[in-house]
Parts: structure tokens; C-alpha cells; sequence
């Protein structure tokens, strides 16, 4: 556990203050991370550390940010509310005993902290009020959009009612007008991080420009990513044989840990493998797979194929249409699916309702045939993307106010 220093002066401008940031989840670290990297960059007064809650927090890692509790990545990944079987599968590996490290973690940072940023939904919120610290919340995982309403209201009352919640950031404008609609003048939208990091590389995709270009989005966590892309190479053979003969171009953005897979992944399905790329020579197939080119994919696409949650939201953020297909979970189940739908709005469409199947599978190559033929539908996504999701320069306006804060708590 990181070591604070014991005597912090109260002088924003003389010495270092600590802002501690709590998550739970993949998307929620992902998030965080961009808001005290521009915090770190613009405020050299400011220093960060971190509490995941849930899985290895990677995200931090990278950004060398110091964890201040033990992690473990459990069965569910972060989503036992979906599967009973994964809530038990939880709870024997830890779960309890987990909790109460990070519990014990939180309530240490009251000490030597300065203040308290919470991303997720109700569980980062408590453990931020188990702080006993002034914080702010950013609900990155709850959304209007979800049932034309906000979050219960007990919920509301156990993240909201503190005087220690300094504010509340949504992750839509249309989320933050129903909250303060409720009572909670301290909420506002600035933007949603995950826009932020999607800057083209340059990276040469090798597309061809007299044909569409579908990106694979497959998820990070193994080994549900790799079986998702068995999948989806199966849609990428009903879409080839729904356009024959004109040609139809495929990139996927994996993640690094699928690439050493790619083989075992290519003999299971018969297809072949080389260099960076599954092809099926009988139908004359290509997937040119990529771990360092995703915003380059999303930008340069023209559709998606979805079985991911962050990387989906960015998708319909720069306007694209998304199609979905279900497997086996335990993250991208119908449930899953559905809710993010509804929470994406028309860029989203679910095809099936169980893990796919070859009449899927049909039905989804004919869905992405229809979508990318109506032009009227294409622009429409355009206009939903910014509605659902917002444009780039929510990290920098998340580290404003969080330094606005932070000089609050000593003036």
C-alpha cells in the first residue's frame, strides 16, 4: 500500500495533494485513468492513487498509478448479477475476503487524502463515503437512457444525500437534467472520457476504398474474447456469402492477450492463419487482425460487429452503426446486450436472443447488408452518437472540477 506523507500543509500551491480514485470494472478503470492522467498533466500538484474494485486494475498499472489494495481477477469479471453460478463461483474464490481488504484499504486512505473520485455506480459511491473524505462521483455506469428514468431512489440517497458529495458528473446531458430534477443542483455532464483516447494512429489498415469495411469488436476478457471471435468469424463467412460476389473487408481490434491465439483460433474453424491474418481461401475471406490499431479501425470502418461494452459505446460515439450477436457470456449475454441498446439508442441493433446460431448468423449478415445500404439510417447514427454519448474533452473537464475541489477542502 502506497505511503502517504504524514504532514501535508494545507497551501494548494506549496505542496502535493492526494485525490484517491475509486472503480469497479474494465470501462470504469479505463475512464478514470484518462481524467488523472490530464489531472497529473495540468495540476503538477496533484498526485493520484487508485482503489479497483473489480479485476486486476491494468488500467492503472499502465498508467503507473500506485493500488492501494490487493486485486483479483474473479470468475465473473465483474458481472456475478448476471449468472447466479458466477455469484457462487465468486464467492469461492474470494469474494468476501476481498472485500473486506479493500474496505480496510479505503478507510486507511482517509488519513492522508485529500479527496475522493468515484467511477462506476453505487459501489464505488459507498466505498467513497466509507472514506469519511469529501468526494465527487462520476456514474459512468448508469444512464437515463436505460428505462427513460434514473437509478432508484435508494440508491440516489446512499450516493447523493452526504454533504461530503461535492458533485455529480453523469455520463449523458440527458441523465443529469433527470437527477437535478430530483433535487440535486450538483450535477452536471462535462463529457465522457472514453472519447478521448481514440486518436488514429496513422496505423495502415490496408483497406480498400470501393468496399464496405467491418470492424470485429470482440471484448478483452479471455477467454470469452476468443471464443467471440469464433463467432464472429462465422458472420464474417454468412456476410461474404450475403454480398457475393462484391467483396466485403474485415479488420478486428483485439486485444493483445487473443494474438498468440489466433492460431489454435484458425485450426478450430478451419480457416487458415498468417502474419496478423485469419482468411478462409475457399470463400475467399480475410481478417486482418490488429491488438495496436483500434481507434484506427473505428474511425476508418463503416460498421461494427459488437460484442464488447466499452469499445461498443466509443463505436456509436464516432457515429458508427453496431451490430450485436450473444455468446456464452459470462460478460455479453442477453441481458448485456439488451440493456445496451437501450442505452445506445438506434446505433445499436441486437440480432437473437440466445448465443448465436447459423440462423443468427444469417440474419445478422442480412441486417448489416440492409444497414449499410440506408443512407438515411447512417446519418441518423451520426446524430445518436453525440446524443448517447457526447464528443471528446470530458477527461479534461473531469480534472478541472476535480482540482476546483481539492482547493475548495483548504481555502
Amino acid at each position: 500500500m502506497t505511503q502517504l506523507p504524514e504532514n501535508l500543509e494545507i497551501s494548494v500551491e506549496a505542496t502535493k495533494k492526494w485525490v484517491l480514485f475509486i472503480s469497479n470494472g474494465h470501462g470504469e478503470d479505463l475512464n478514470a485513468c484518462e481524467v488523472l492522467k490530464v489531472l497529473r498533466h495540468k495540476y503538477h500538484n496533484i498526485e493520484a492513487i487508485a482503489l479497483p474494485l473489480v479485476g486486476d486494475g491494468n488500467a492503472y498499472r499502465r498508467a503507473e498509478v500506485e493500488i492501494v489494495t490487493p486485486t483479483k481477477a474473479l470468475p465473473s469479471g465483474g458481472f456475478a448479477y448476471m449468472n447466479l453460478w458466477k455469484q457462487i463461483e465468486d464467492f469461492q474464490s474470494g469474494l468476501i475476503g476481498l472485500t473486506w481488504q479493500q474496505i480496510k484499504a479505503a478507510r486507511a486512505c482517509r488519513k492522508n487524502c485529500d479527496f475522493v473520485f468515484a467511477t462506476g455506480d453505487v459501489l464505488p459511491a459507498i466505498f467513497a463515503y466509507l472514506t469519511g473524505l469529501p468526494y465527487a462521483m462520476f456514474l459512468v455506469s448508469s444512464s437515463g437512457f436505460y428505462e427513460n428514468r434514473y437509478i432508484p431512489r435508494w440508491e440516489q440517497a446512499v450516493m447523493m444525500r452526504s454533504s461530503r458529495c461535492k458533485q455529480i458528473f453523469t455520463r449523458d446531458a440527458y441523465s443529469a437534467e433527470l437527477i437535478k430534477q430530483r433535487g440535486y443542483q450538483n450535477t452536471n455532464f462535462v463529457g465522457y472520457p472514453i472519447m478521448d483516447v481514440l486518436e488514429p494512429t496513422g496505423k495502415d489498415l490496408c483497406l480498400s476504398p470501393d468496399m464496405p469495411a467491418i470492424a470485429l469488436l470482440t471484448g478483452s476478457r479471455l477467454p470469452e474474447a476468443a471464443e467471440n471471435l469464433i463467432l464472429q468469424m462465422h458472420l464474417c463467412e454468412a456476410i461474404t456469402k450475403e454480398y457475393a460476389p462484391t467483396n466485403v473487408q474485415f479488420r478486428a481490434a483485439l486485444v493483445p492477450s487473443i494474438m498468440p491465439l489466433l492460431p489454435e483460433i484458425a485450426a478450430k474453424t478451419q480457416w487458415q492463419y498468417t502474419e496478423g491474418k485469419l482468411y478462409q481461401e475457399q470463400l475467399g475471406i480475410a481478417i486482418l487482425c490488429f491488438s495496436d490499431a483500434f481507434a484506427d479501425i473505428l474511425h476508418q470502418c463503416n460498421l461494427a460487429i459488437g460484442m464488447a461494452g466499452t469499445a461498443v459505446e466509443q463505436a456509436v460515439g464516432l457515429g458508427k452503426p453496431v451490430i450485436q450477436i450473444l455468446g456464452n457470456g459470462p460478460q455479453f449475454s442477453y441481458r448485456f446486450a439488451e440493456a445496451q441498446q437501450r442505452l445506445l439508442g438506434l446505433s445499436v441493433q441486437t440480432i437473437g436472443k440466445e448465443a448465436a446460431t447459423p440462423e443468427i448468423l444469417q440474419e445478422a449478415a442480412s441486417c448489416i447488408k440492409t444497414t449499410l445500404g440506408d443512407r438515411d439510417y447512417l446519418q441518423r447514427c451520426q446524430a445518436n452518437g453525440l446524443e448517447r454519448v457526447g464528443a471528446k474533452g470530458g477527461s479534461e473537464g473531469l480534472a478541472d472540477a476535480i482540482a476546483h475541489h481539492v482547493r475548495l477542502q483548504i481555502n
